[in-house]
């Protein structure tokens, strides 16, 4: 990631854009399954059939074969159960993590960093609660009618069901997953009349959300971790009625190996909030938001954390250490940086974000496309990912001299998506973070929007107090 004259190992760029063999023909199965689903299972025709045999084709061999071989042979005669469509997304989810699985062998033969040697343990099995039981029921009546055959009867069956899963905390990954599946659906009903489904992302949904009805599919074993924790930026996800910050860091375990961590906060949000105004609906509940926006380390002491490395954040487990440069280190200890494996439920292209620091590099401008250029070759940049609530810009990514940022694959191609960049200003470098905000802004133009936000929050809660007056 850092030239070779200055200690540091190369990225090689031209590695990522080496196809990589046997991922078209999985990625045509997987596409043979959308467009099963797009048309529903209750009658398949003979496209549909075509689909899921490539789809049994393709996990031939392996522990799946019979599973899937017999739920093939179920839904073409339009007598699948909900066992069977469990199968099927099963299978779907096999295939996209082998995908996810090569795509990460990789990113590590272009970064030269080394994956944990560790397995994520597999949740142990049980018995389906009832309200699991009634979602995965529906989820099944989804598969039964296709994208094609939903109307708001069909969609509006899962209200009661969500209703039901969201005061569990258990079971609220599976509420929320499914929470926005179905609005997502109802804003497409009904199907019948839709020009362009948005197969993929669909089927992804469904099928995530099928193997989230199995017993322990939730659980995430956790131990604890003491050492440094070195914040390299802030990932932030935006939607209208919700928000979360993921800040990845790299570890400092006292007496052992650094490796890459993650830790994550999310919070519901009106969607009259937006932009730096998000950052204190986040703020409140997690103390390291401060310590990225002030540069500085986290000493933590038995912090939970998963198999693959997400920390249960806890402040009590925390507290503020010595500055920090994110900038050094991800030049001196991000290359050491090992990464640890992925739960088999999360291993998907989509999911792939890993750290990576780029200098030396080139940028150039085509239109609407920013490109890196490493020691000749291009690596596309995705400012679309840049979030308006901190001072980074994409002006500011493509004057850039350094870059920290999380390699992401999409459509096809690995993208980089920047978290922070070092400027040059009046012979001086300046360093420009997404999450300069996070803990509270300093700058004119943050303190600006910060008051703005705030103002808007006012005005909302005034409003409700009235309502609740009432």
């Amino acid at each position: 990631m850092v030239p070779a004259d200055q200690g540091g190992g190369v990225m090689r760029a031209d590695l990522l854009a080496d196809p990589v063999d046997g991922l078209d023909e999985v990625l045509v199965a997987v596409a043979g399954v959308d467009q099963a689903l797009a048309a529903g299972l209750l009658r398949p025709q003979a496209a549909q059939v075509a689909g899921l045999a490539a789809l049994a084709d393709a996990v031939a061999g392996s522990p799946l074969s019979a599973r899937v071989a017999e739920a093939v042979e179920k839904a073409v005669a339009g007598a699948a159960g909900e066992e069977h469509f469990l199968s099927l997304a099963a299978a779907r989810i096999a295939l996209l993590g082998s995908v996810h699985d090569a795509l990460m062998v990789r990113v590590g033969q272009a970064t030269g960093r080394a994956q944990g040697d560790s397995s994520v343990p597999v949740p142990g099995r049980g018995q389906a609660e009832n309200l699991v039981l009634a979602a995965r029921s529906w989820l099944a009546d989804l598969a039964r009618a296709g994208w094609q055959g939903i109307d708001h009867d069909l969609v509006s069956g899962a209200e009661p069901v969500i209703s039901a899963l969201l005061p569990e905390p258990r079971l609220r990954r599976l509420a929320a997953l499914l929470d926005g599946f179905a609005a997502d659906l109802a804003a497409s009903c009904p199907g019948s009349a839709l020009e362009r489904i948005p197969l993929r992302r669909w089927g992804d949904l469904w099928s995530r959300a099928m193997l989230l009805t199995l017993p322990g599919a939730t659980e995430a074993p956790a131990s604890t971790v003491t050492g440094r924790l070195l914040p390299l930026g802030v990932d932030l996800h935006e939607h209208a009625t919700a928000a979360q910050a993921q800040v990845h860091a790299v570890f400092e375990p006292a007496g052992g190996t650094p490796f890459l961590v993650r830790a994550s906060v999310s919070a519901p949000k009106p969607d009259t909030i937006i932009g730096a105004g998000i950052w204190q609906l986040l703020r409140p509940h997690l103390s390291l938001l401060t310590a990225v926006s002030e540069g500085r380390s986290m000493d933590l002491t038995d912090m939970p954390i998963t198999g693959e490395g997400d920390l249960l954040w806890r402040d009590e487990h925390a507290r503020l250490g010595e500055p920090a440069d994110p900038f050094v280190t991800a030049r001196v200890v991000l290359p050491a940086a090992s990464a640890l494996p992925t739960a088999p439920l999360d291993r998907h292209p989509a999911r792939i974000a890993v750290p990576v620091f780029l200098e030396g590099h080139s940028a150039e401008q085509q239109g609407e496309t920013l490109t890196f250029s490493l020691a000749g070759q291009p690596v596309v940049v995705d400012t679309d990912r840049v979030p308006a609530a901190g001072p980074l810009t994409p002006e500011a990514v493509a004057t850039s001299t350094a870059c920290i940022g999380l390699l992401r694959w999409e459509a096809g191609m690995f993208r980089v998506q920047p978290l922070a960049v070092e400027n040059t200003a009046r012979k001086k470098t300046v360093a420009l973070h997404a999450g300069a905000w996070a803990g509270g802004a300093v700058d004119k133009a943050g303190v600006k929007a910060e008051k703005a936000a705030t103002d808007a929050a006012t005005v909302l809660r005034e409003r409700a107090g009235r309502l609740l007056r009432r």
